[in-house]
């Protein structure tokens, strides 16, 4: 049996029709530079995502980007940020001149853990940290009650980077009442990417930042076409950040699945939790599962609440490469998100030496991802846990 990690294949038996004739729709209006697609792509997931503004972007990279340009963060600031993300999450402070600076992860969320970035806070007396990046890992929201407390006390923006957890809700507690709230909408920015591996995925790149703030939605609309308006009159230095209105057009196809699949994944992580409990591997202690915080409610409203969307399934286990190149010679699908943590990554220099974030450290050399994505059959399931069953004996 061949599993791959993400079939997308699977996913255009259904939809393939439908993203052809939007394509189509979009070639025919000769309308290849924003446009209604653009428009109503941005309206669509601002409401998904209950803020006031969407501004559709080129890719998630530029998402965080933008969102750090508009809030003025330049050379020599200083970002405060997780080392346990994907690369962009730190590139986009480096291309801004800024510094990132690196609170370390809470081992079972891998998510950037409050307690570190109030350390930090607290260390910052010239008042050199311009904003806080926290990242929603994997599709779990980071711990934002705490966050957006620090965030408050020491009057620093938060951007959140949504980029794996797009319908991922937060149970945000204020005066005793519980709000269930999407992720990116709780700080002054949420940034997402519509890679095609993410659970709404496009058919190449694309991104969103959301905000419910009138001003810097301005300021984002702005920077996104070259800091112009109207036209040839630019008010500022800004970049040519516009989401492809092709994209626009099949992720509006794509966008009413959403939640579904967010179901069937959640559905797939419980019966990776059922099968797995049925073995002496998590006795022994060679794999931990994934840890959800937060668990899921009732139905809302028309919208499902999902506090894990497992954009990945992510397992802390022993031997992990000898067991990664085990699942690839059994045709298993798998990758190591991330083998390098950003603080340790070359092009930081000598500051690389210098950085000490042991979760993080422990986590790249601890982590592998399974594959969750919706179409993933029971029986698939059975196999990949099979096939690690029989490496561990």
């Amino acid at each position: 049996m061949k599993i791959p990690l993400l079939d997308l294949q699977a996913q255009l038996e259904y939809l393939e029709d439908d993203l052809i004739q939007a394509v189509t729709r979009v070639v025919k209006s000769t309308r290849y530079i924003q446009g209604p697609e653009v428009t109503g792509l941005e309206e669509e997931i601002a409401h998904y995502c209950e803020v006031g503004h969407g501004i559709g972007v080129s890719s998630g990279t530029d998402a965080l980007l933008i969102s750090l340009m508009a809030i003025g963060v330049g050379q020599g600031d200083v970002v405060l940020t997780t080392p346990y993300s994907f690369f962009a999450t730190m590139g986009v402070i480096l291309r801004l001149g800024a510094v990132p600076i690196f609170a370390d992860i809470d081992p079972q969320t891998f998510n950037i853990m409050p307690q570190n970035i109030a350390k930090i806070l607290q260390a910052d007396k010239d008042k050199t940290i311009k904003a806080i990046l926290p990242v929603h890992l994997y599709g779990q929201c980071a711990d934002m009650v705490e966050i957006l407390k620090l965030a408050e006390l020491y009057e620093v923006p938060v951007i959140e980077d949504a980029a794996q957890a797009i319908g991922a809700h937060y149970p945000m507690v204020t005066n005793d009442t519980v709000t269930d709230k999407p992720a990116g909408s709780m700080g002054l920015c949420g940034c997402f990417s519509f890679f095609p591996s993410k659970n709404l995925g496009g058919i190449g790149d694309g991104g969103m930042v959301v905000t419910q703030d009138k001003e810097i939605a301005q300021q984002l609309t702005l920077l996104r076409n070259h800091g112009a308006q109207p036209k040839y009159f630019h008010k500022m230095v800004g970049g040519n950040f516009r989401l492809d209105p092709i994209q626009a057009a099949a992720l509006r196809v794509k966008l009413p699945y959403l939640n579904g699949w967010h179901k069937k994944r959640a559905e797939n992580a419980a019966r990776y939790k059922k099968l797995f409990e049925d073995t002496p591997l998590i006795k022994n202690d060679d794999i931990k599962l994934p840890f959800a915080v937060y668990e899921k409610t009732e139905d809302s409203g028309s919208m499902e609440r999902n506090y894990h969307i497992y954009n990945q399934y992510v397992l802390r286990v022993k031997k992990r490469d000898t067991l990664r190149d085990w699942l690839v010679a059994n045709n298993i699908g798998c990758e190591v998100y991330y083998p390098v943590p950003l603080h340790k990554q070359e092009c930081l220099g000598s500051l690389a030496s210098e950085i000490s974030c042991p979760e993080a450290e422990k986590a790249a050399k601890e982590t592998i991802a399974l594959p969750i994505y919706p179409e993933l059959t029971s029986v698939m399931q059975e196999y990949i846990v099979e096939k690690i069953v029989k490496f561990y004996a």
